[in-house]
């Protein structure tokens, strides 16, 4: 009797740090979801960005990663959240400096409303440091909520926040 295969879910994700070594951080992670959560397709460049929310902290370094996995969503949350734990994230208060930080920005089209996970994220439209490496990787990505483009949103977004792309 042949097992069915696992159904590949597309899984997009966003990676921040702004304490200690940000870049080793970063590719920390990768490796830790890579090997937890699924296997990494697309990463985006990486990007400085000042602050969101809290401005009297370091700036960040951000990514976008394009994930393959099999995964739901309420398992990935629990594996995201062991990483960053792993990883020695503390957790302070909100928008506080961190050592990791790790969104779920999409999972497929799935629109998802719980009490501890919403998908998508819902502040994608308000943030220049989301969108920028979004726009990069998969700008005609359609927002399932929004229904706009991701190049539409990163367009008509508002927040005035620095952000740069600094390389790979």
């Amino acid at each position: 009797m042949k097992r069915n295969k696992e159904e590949k879910k597309s899984l997009t994700l966003a990676l921040g740090s702004n304490l200690g070594d940000r870049r080793g951080s970063l590719t920390k992670a990768e490796k830790l979801i890579s090997h937890n959560i699924g296997s990494i397709i697309k990463k985006s460049s990486l990007y400085e960005t000042a602050p969101w929310g809290f401005a009297d902290q370091p700036f960040f370094l951000n990514c976008v990663l394009e994930v393959e996995t099999t995964l739901k969503p309420t398992e990935i949350i629990h594996r995201i959240l062991k990483i960053e734990k792993v990883m020695g994230r503390k957790r302070t208060f909100k928008n506080a400096a961190r050592i990791i930080d790790i969104d779920i920005l999409f999972y497929n089209d799935l629109i998802l409303k719980r009490t501890n996970l919403t998908i998508p994220h819902p502040a994608i439209q308000q943030r220049r440091f989301i969108l920028e490496p979004l726009r990069e990787m998969i700008p005609d990505r359609i927002h399932p909520v929004l229904q706009k483009k991701i190049s539409q949103l990163a367009q008509e977004c508002t927040d005035p926040l620095e952000v740069k792309k600094i390389g790979e």
